[in-house]
């Protein structure tokens, strides 16, 4: 799997991404788990690694140092990131929190549990609406200037709340991470696709197989999807799985993969060498807004 440049800043990545926001902490069994899935990733060219800091609690980012400290690989072999912003309340709700600081406390706390001196990007994992974006941006910058993270992205911003935070930014913002797969395509809709790309970036995309919807849901519209991937599929000995995350890299893209499973990784990373035609492509998408 090659290499592309996420923006016209950096840094370079692995065509896919492998996030952990699946994960659960089962003691011991997750850090041998996530080694085995660390190196299947390498295996397949797999370099760059999504984490956050609420994924099972900070625990999954704790699993994670234990394996970088027993230099199952090197440090600087893998790009890292990491997200902050959404935080878990007493009563088990959630909320947004991108003060700066949360933001500074969080990135320290990413750090030591993932026992790394810098992230290559940190991002935001949700616009906070009672934030200010001026203080928001200050912090950002501050982590950068700090050595700690070395580029800064958002993730699930909409195309007014990615110009605002850049606005008061003079570093870019290198990427958004927004949800987008054939079941759900408003990003395509709506902008943020566009936008992205106007700022030189490459969107990765989470959810590239909607939750298992497209390869399993019952419903007329998943059903249609599938028939549908399965005959364009087959003019590149491609399997429906294959040729939905193919579809998302044809586009531009960088699917986000999180299965636990290790034929679902494979497939993912495979669909690389699949370069679907502008036809294809759009008989795949007109299947969606019908």
């Amino acid at each position: 799997m090659k290499k592309v440049s996420l923006s016209d800043s950096g840094p370079k990545v692995s065509e896919a991404i492998y996030g952990f926001w699946r994960w659960t902490d089962e003691g011991a069994v997750t850090t041998t788990a996530i080694e085995k899935t660390i190196n299947l990733c390498l295996e397949l060219g797999i370099n760059t690694f999504d984490h956050a800091d609420v994924y099972g609690n900070t625990t999954i980012e704790e699993h994670f140092g234990k394996i970088i400290r027993n230099k199952s690989f090197k440090r600087e072999d893998i790009v890292l990131f990491s997200k902050c912003g959404i935080r878990n309340s007493d009563s088990g709700s959630q909320y947004y929190d991108t003060s700066r600081d949360h933001i500074v406390n969080s990135i320290n706390g990413s750090l030591k549990r993932l026992q790394t001196d810098y992230l290559d990007i940190f991002l935001l994992h949700h616009s906070d609406f009672l934030t200010d974006p001026e203080e928001t941006a200050g912090a950002l910058a501050e982590v950068v200037k700090s050595g700690k993270a070395k580029h800064i992205g958002v993730t699930n911003f909409s195309v007014f709340q990615h110009q605002l935070l850049a606005s008061y930014l003079r570093i870019p913002i290198v990427t958004n991470h927004i949800e987008l797969n054939l079941m759900n395509t408003s990003a395509i809709e709506d902008g943020r696709i566009d936008y992205i790309k106007q700022c030189f970036s490459k969107p990765l995309a989470w959810a590239p197989l909607a939750g298992g919807k497209i390869l399993s849901g019952e419903d007329e519209q998943a059903v249609r999807l599938r028939a549908k991937l399965e005959e364009v599929g087959s003019k590149y000995d491609a399997n429906i799985e294959q040729t939905a995350v193919a579809w998302l890299m044809r586009l531009g893209t960088l699917p986000i993969i999180g299965s636990l499973s290790e034929s679902r990784i494979r497939n993912a990373a495979s669909a690389s060498d699949i370069k679907l035609s502008h036809q294809d492509w759009y008989e795949i998408y007109q299947t969606t807004v019908k």
